[in-house]
C-alpha cells in the first residue's frame, strides 16, 4: 500500500513508510516506528491481527495511535477489533481497548440535498462506564451510554447527526434511512 498523503514537516518531523516500498507490512512498520520513539502514530488501515496488536501495545506504552478500520459505528468498531482475536486472547485485549482507547469516530458520506456529501459523524468518547463495558464484554450497551453522554463528553450517536442533517435540510428522509445503522429509529422520529 502506498502511503496516500505526505504530510509536511513544519514544526514537528514525520516519517512515512510505504507498505510494499518501504516495510514488508503495516506490523513490521509499527515495529521500527516504535524503535524512533514517536509521539504519534498513524496507521492507515489496521486489517489484521498483528497490526491491531501492535497499535494497542503502542498505545498501551503512551503513544497516541490514529487507526483507520472499515465500520460502521463506533461499537462496531471496538467489536471488530476484538473479534480479530481468538476467544482465549479476548479478554486481554478487551482490557487493553478499555485502558487505553480515548475516542473512536465512525464516519459515512452521504449525498446531500444539492450536490456534494456531508459526513455523518458518530461519535464515541471514552469514559469510566464506556472502559467497564468494554472490559467486561457488554460492547452491546456502549450505544445506549452514548445517548446517555451527550451533553458533557460530545459524544453522538449516527442516528442524532441525520436527525440533525434532517432538520437542517441537508440530506432527505430517503437517505437518512438507506445510511442509517438504526433505520428503526430515524423512522420512528421522522413519522411524515
Amino acid at each position: 500500500d502506498p502511503v496516500e498523503f505526505i504530510h509536511e514537516n513544519k514544526k514537528c518531523v514525520f516519517s512515512h513508510r510505504g507498505v510494499g516500498e518501504d516495510t514488508s507490512s503495516f506490523a513490521v512498520a509499527l515495529k521500527y516506528a516504535m524503535r524512533q520513539d514517536p509521539d504519534i502514530i498513524l496507521i492507515g488501515e489496521m486489517r489484521d491481527k498483528e497490526t491491531i496488536e501492535a497499535a494497542l501495545t503502542a498505545a498501551e506504552t503512551g503513544h497516541l495511535v490514529f487507526g483507520t478500520l472499515h465500520t460502521s459505528s463506533a461499537p462496531g468498531t471496538i467489536n471488530r477489533i476484538i473479534d480479530v482475536f481468538t476467544g482465549d486472547e479476548q479478554p486481554q485485549i478487551r482490557a487493553m481497548i478499555a485502558s487505553s482507547l480515548v475516542a473512536v469516530i465512525a464516519q459515512a458520506l452521504l449525498p446531500k440535498l444539492g450536490g456534494g456529501r456531508v459526513a455523518a459523524s458518530e461519535i464515541l468518547v471514552t469514559n469510566h462506564a464506556i472502559s467497564n463495558l468494554i472490559r467486561e464484554d457488554k460492547v452491546h450497551q456502549i450505544y445506549s451510554q452514548m445517548q446517555l453522554g451527550q451533553g458533557d463528553t460530545g459524544m453522538q450517536t449516527q442516528t442524532q447527526a441525520l436527525l440533525k442533517f434532517l432538520k437542517d435540510g441537508k440530506i432527505s428522509r430517503d437517505i437518512a434511512l438507506q445510511y442509517a445503522n438504526r433505520p428503526d429509529e430515524v423512522s420512528k422520529q421522522t413519522v411524515m
